[in-house]
């Protein structure tokens, strides 16, 4: 386990926790528990964009669906679906 795991790993039953940000020009509020604002922190940062280009990106892709989730639903979603493809074997 790194260190950076160790000092600063989030609790894994914790409650929500709000953080406020601007996506597509307008200020939202979104609740997410500790465990994954650390998972979109780490997937924003190997994709080389801040958290907040990344979660204006999965609520783009939210409001397209035909029932559209509250984003923080989407979010927990969006990256569940990218853990398991991470676990995928490549071929």
């Amino acid at each position: 386990m790194s260190a950076r795991a160790v000092e600063s790993e989030p609790p894994l039953y914790a409650g929500p926790v709000k953080r406020s940000m601007t996506i597509a020009g307008h200020t939202t509020s979104i609740s997410l528990e500790p465990v994954f604002w650390r998972a979109l922190e780490d997937r924003a940062r190997a994709e080389g964009l801040p958290y907040s280009a990344l979660v204006a990106r999965i609520d783009a892709e939210r409001i397209g669906q035909e029932e559209p989730p509250n984003l923080a639903s989407a979010i927990r979603c969006w990256l569940l679906v990218e853990a398991g493809r991470e676990d995928e074997p490549r071929s």
